[in-house]
């Protein structure tokens, strides 16, 4: 969008969703918003105020800003990532984009693998911001901005980057009672707030509390709105579509279902693969429920993704509580006798636990090294023994990049916060959000996430963490706040996520297209191809002790591989 009058241009990816209010900002200053939505408003924003105005922003979205009086580019990406933004500084030049392939396709970005970037795939399941698995691209770092400007002659220089958004720290007095209260004000404004759409708009509905809590605040307020959902034929897994039913009664939902039968499993694998625009072992749910969303006749969909890692969720919570204090006192020994404890211990330790084991024996106890450890999905062992070592891809000894490490805070003294930033900046933002962008964008559908509303964040984070975990109840304040409105066996039934049995499938119909992009692995040529070929066939010898999660690294990064390889030739 150009203003006429200043040339002042912005290219914008994602939603503005208090854009009615900055709107009445504007024009108390006399500035005129000629059109009804939200690019102008951010536009003439920007134009009046500049960076500070990104500080006023709820919504998602990633955005290049040009200040034509002064030839500067205004950078900016949301507080936790939800849209993304990738960025190429290469020969003088600087190429930014929402799509790593388009970086690429420009011509000016060299198309490089970079060790590090792999290595801290291999290592979380998702490159690790600011890495990508391309040496010369990086992605631009959440909650940030930076300004670009080209001089008469066309040369650049480059500003500081600037961070506008930390989570904000406990209020130690806050009280159960004001902290369900500010809850669920806040969530059920985010919901209205993300409801506003000029297309069809639906909600993905599991059998879990986040999803049906978005799907009946978003009832209340908009009347009958479509619900989807996904089953599947397993032997060893239950679906989820009989709660998700119950779910979908109760709010009386327009709900649709769809059953994955494992004949579809091949096709709809390959094609998640081929539109990745970077490897991930997460995503396959997404992009079906997506696909069935779309076909359902959705161009918007709300999804209940954040309410684990801002309200405590995830076991992880109880486990770093439980492992913290023990790893403190067992970091006073020297490093070789933990690890020497460690290894002797293993023979007692289910197999899928032993290397899990090793790292925790080696942790500094401090909660938020706590928790990466446990997310850490391969060993350094396994690492260096693929030719990834720490030290040699510049990486922190937890294959961390140091930026990244340093933004969650290790010094962090509330115990459940240290593990929301691990979860948030780590898990959700590099996988989860990364993956839902990506997989809904695959079949143009705009996917939109009211727990990550920035009033929600705010409350949660100010909400103390032992409120969070009252009497060993994972999402207490949020089961209070709108438990209500929710089925009693949604609120009864432990935690299980919404997954697919790829388990089952990648050793039987999906077998032959694992194995191509396992061997596909030979076109990077820091690995080590016998050591993946080794690695792979572990994986495939004890597939009942490792979770899919981890074959899934080297199907994944195989696949996209192949796919950049075959791209490129063609």
């Amino acid at each position: 969008m150009v203003d006429p009058v200043t040339g002042d241009c912005l290219v914008f990816n994602g939603e503005i969703y208090n854009y009615p209010e900055l709107r009445e900002s504007l024009a108390a200053v006399g500035v005129t918003v000629t059109s009804t939505g939200d690019a102008e408003v951010l536009l003439k924003g920007l134009s009046r105020w500049g960076e500070a105005f990104v500080e006023k922003l709820d919504g998602m979205y990633a955005f290049a800003f040009y200040k034509r009086a002064t030839r500067r580019v205004l950078l900016a990406r949301d507080p936790l990532g939800i849209k993304p933004l990738y960025v190429a500084e290469h020969e003088g030049r600087i190429v930014f984009g929402s799509e790593i392939r388009s970086l690429l396709a420009s011509g000016v970005v060299p198309d490089e693998y970079d060790p590090a970037g792999v290595a801290s795939y291999l290592a979380y399941g998702a490159p690790q911001d600011p890495l990508t698995i391309h040496r010369a691209i990086k992605s631009f770092p959440v909650g940030s901005f930076q300004w670009l400007e080209a001089d008469e002659r066309g040369s650049l220089r480059i500003g500081p980057r600037v961070r506008f958004w930390r989570f904000p720290l406990p209020a130690p007095a806050e009280t159960m009672d004001a902290a369900v209260a500010a809850t669920h004000e806040a969530l059920s404004r985010s919901v209205r707030r993300q409801l506003a759409s000029d297309v069809p708009l639906g909600v993905f509905l599991s059998g879990g509390i986040d999803s049906g809590v978005i799907a009946a605040l978003a009832s209340e307020a908009s009347g009958q709105l479509k619900t989807f959902s996904v089953g599947f034929e397993s032997e060893n897994m239950a679906s989820e579509l009989p709660i998700a039913r119950e779910t979908a009664a109760r709010i009386g939902s327009d709900h649709h279902e769809i059953m994955i039968g494992k004949a579809d499993a091949l096709n709809l694998w390959q094609q998640w693969l081929a539109v990745a625009d970077r490897p991930s072992v997460d995503g396959f749910n997404t992009f079906i429920v997506s696909k069935a969303a779309r076909l359902g006749g959705a161009k918007v969909v709300l999804s209940g993704l954040g309410a684990d890692e801002l309200f405590g969720g995830y076991a992880n919570f109880f486990r770093v509580r439980r492992l913290a204090p023990w790893i403190r006192a067992a970091a006073a020994l020297p490093l070789v006798a933990r690890r020497f404890l460690a290894t002797t211990a293993t023979p007692l330790c289910p197999l899928r636990y032993r290397e899990r084991l090793i790292m925790l024996a080696t942790s500094s106890g401090r909660p938020v090294d706590v928790d990466i450890d446990i997310r850490r999905m391969l060993s350094a062992g396994a690492l260096e023994s693929l030719g990834l070592s720490a030290r040699d891809t510049g990486l922190s000894p937890n294959y961390l990049p140091a930026e990244l490490y340093d933004l969650c805070e290790p010094e962090c003294r509330d115990e459940f916060q240290g593990v929301m930033r691990v979860e948030s900046y780590c898990y959700m933002s590099n996988t989860l959000l990364r993956d839902s962008d990506i997989n809904s964008m695959a079949h143009s559908l705009e996917l939109r996430v009211p727990f990550l509303g920035r009033e929600v964040v705010n409350v949660a984070a100010r909400t103390p963490g032992h409120l969070h975990l009252e009497h060993g109840t994972p999402k207490a304040v949020l089961r209070r706040a709108v438990g209500h409105l929710l089925p009693p066996l949604v609120l009864s039934r432990p935690k299980t996520g919404f997954s697919l049995p790829v388990g089952d499938w990648m050793y039987a119909e999906l077998r032959d297209a694992c194995e191509a992009a396992v061997n596909a692995l030979q076109d990077v040529p820091f690995l080590d191809h016998s050591a993946v070929r080794g690695l792979w066939s572990s994986f495939s010898h004890q597939r009942r002790h490792s979770y899919w999660m981890k074959p899934t690294l080297l199907v994944s990064l195989g696949s996209y591989v192949a796919n950049r390889s075959s791209s490129s030739t063609g």
